[in-house]
């Protein structure tokens, strides 16, 4: 293992330094004898598969859970963490993935929450108030501090994070998948934020299965798989191709290997979709698109911007207005035929963006997930019964053809790990031979090796002519999966590109709702469009 100590004296102490930590729960070993250095003004990366352990590591480091075994020594000395108190007393902070944030308080509010003075509050916000604004212009974290939480985007909201743990002291930071939820250009403005710490002497640690960003912004970066730490290295002496090959232990093919497309006939057409959502509020407005066989035609945008109910209107899972044509048949959106049952006999097939919440029932085996949906499929029928039988062979197949792991048809879904789970849903619905696959999400929390194996079906399912309308956040993923992208920004469709002739730069923009990409555009310009369409929905 080697260190980044340009800069340091000779026998610097490390920041972090964690010394044979070892977490089991129950039959499985979350981490096993782990050791590892983050030396002090780094930024030190932390990349692995999903259940590679990292949560569990940093959340022993912040105190969420304790160590089987192992030390953990902070700026040389030896340090008891029981519990996020202790940590946060240690000078660590943690910016977590789903923010927690109240989200009816002020920014001012949530900084001093848990941090309060006295009983008091009067004194402790307006101490808080001038510490908040020289922390803000230290650091470039800008924010308004009367701004209810609510009201503000995402962006934002990773900033009130990151004030809330410097506001209590902390000289390490922990961030954890910072950047799934933000544009480019807010991602872009967060590493800058990053840097500015580093440069003051903070030390970072990232969590992110993002090869790029680890490329991009770390000094040093360390490599988890099942459990264990297989690797530590300086960033400048590495490459993607390697990292990944340290994270699932062969070689990966990180991009998406196709032939340009071949679109044929109009598969679905909409047109002058709407939506409301239960609370009244037009989550959907106008949305018009087509999908051609043999085409895969991506969505982007910031997760919140109707993208959601767009896929569960196509899928029958919510009601709408307007017009959607499958093969040139309309389809019934409000009436008693606008259920998923009758999607799929019309040739839809839908991948939910929540495997777990939509798209599995948790509880139950394999092979009744296989047949969720598709129960009456003559081939799963004996006579006025089910033939289980048939349904746990069909299962077996599928399972060996997606390569889903462990191969047991028996077990149930939530036996499985996320990429897994991801898998069986695949297998479910694209073995339906399906005229048109709505796919949410087809990556999220996926394994970088599951990743590879995701992509290369859904090209071979369009090479077979089939339509494919693919939703992701991941812009990296709809760059190069899609043949053509359609950017979605609060509710609306704010352009069509191909993905030869645009960058995510352009695309950044657009999902920010700004149309004139010939220009420089500021971030807080780009948040303040971001919150004005997130305050709508509120």
């Amino acid at each position: 293992m080697s260190d980044t100590t340009e800069g340091r004296p000779d026998g610097a102490a490390p920041a972090i330094e964690l010394k044979g930590i070892s977490k089991a729960f129950g039959a499985v070993q979350a981490n096993k004898d782990i050791s590892i250095r983050v030396m002090p003004g780094t930024i030190h990366g932390i990349i692995g598969e999903n259940g590679a352990g990292k949560s569990t590591l940093m959340s022993i480091l912040y105190g969420f859970y304790k160590a089987d075994a192992g030390e953990v020594f902070i700026a040389g000395r030896k340090t008891d963490i029981p519990d996020s108190q202790a940590a946060i007393a240690a000078g660590i902070g943690m910016v977590f993935q789903h923010f927690k944030l109240v989200e009816n308080f002020t920014v001012l509010e949530n900084i001093i929450l848990g941090a309060e003075d006295g009983a008091r509050l009067g004194p402790s916000l307006s101490k808080a108030r001038k510490e908040l604004t020289q922390l803000a212009a230290e650091y470039e974290l800008n924010v308004d501090p009367d701004a209810l939480i609510e009201n503000i985007g995402v962006g934002m909201q990773q900033r009130v994070e990151i004030l809330k743990a410097l506001y209590r002291r902390a000289d390490i930071l922990i961030l954890d998948e910072p950047t799934g939820v933000l544009t480019p250009a807010e991602a872009d403005h967060l590493f800058r934020i990053l840097e500015g710490l580093k440069r003051e002497g903070k030390t970072i640690i990232l969590i992110t299965h993002k090869l790029r960003e680890i490329m991009d912004i770390t000094d040093t970066v360390s490599v988890m798989r099942r459990g264990e730490m297989t690797a530590t290295v300086k960033t400048s002496e590495t490459s993607p191709a390697e990292l990944a090959e340290l994270m699932v232990g062969r070689k990966v093919l990180l991009r998406v290997d196709k032939k340009p497309a071949t679109p044929g006939a109009n598969v679905l057409e909409v047109e002058d979709l709407r939506v409301v959502d239960d609370k009244g509020v037009e989550r959907v407005k106008g949305v018009s698109l087509v999908v051609k066989a043999g085409e895969i035609l991506g969505v982007a945008g910031v997760a919140g911007n109707g993208q959601s109910e767009l896929l569960e209107v196509l899928g029958g899972v919510q009601t709408g207005t307007g017009t959607i044509r499958v093969n040139g048949q309309e389809i019934d959106l409000t009436g008693s035929q606008s259920d998923a049952r009758t999607r799929r006999a019309r040739g839809i097939a839908h991948v939910p963006e929540d495997r777990q919440r939509a798209g599995l029932i948790m509880d139950f085996k394999a092979w009744e997930n296989v047949a969720f949906g598709y129960h009456d499929d003559p081939a799963y029928q004996s006579g006025l019964l089910m033939n289980n039988a048939a349904i746990r062979e069909d299962t077996e197949g599928k399972i060996e053809r997606f390569d889903v792991r462990p191969a047991n048809a028996n077990l149930p879904a939530k036996s499985f790990s996320g990429g897994n789970q991801q898998k069986l849903v695949l297998a479910r619905e694209i073995e339906r031979n399906p005229d048109l696959l709505l796919i949410g999400q087809p990556t999220r929390g996926v394994d970088i090796g599951a990743i590879e194996f995701i992509h290369q079906r859904i090209v071979e399912l369009r090479d077979e002519g089939k339509a494919i309308l693919l939703v992701s956040v991941e812009l990296d993923e709809i760059m190069s999966l899609s043949d053509r992208i359609a950017v979605i920004f609060d509710g609306q469709i704010m352009g069509e590109r191909l993905p030869s002739e645009t960058d995510e730069k352009e695309l950044g923009l657009l999902m920010a709702g700004i149309t004139d990409t010939t220009h420089d555009h500021s971030v807080e310009e780009i948040e303040a469009n971001l919150a004005r369409a997130h305050g709508e929905v509120h």
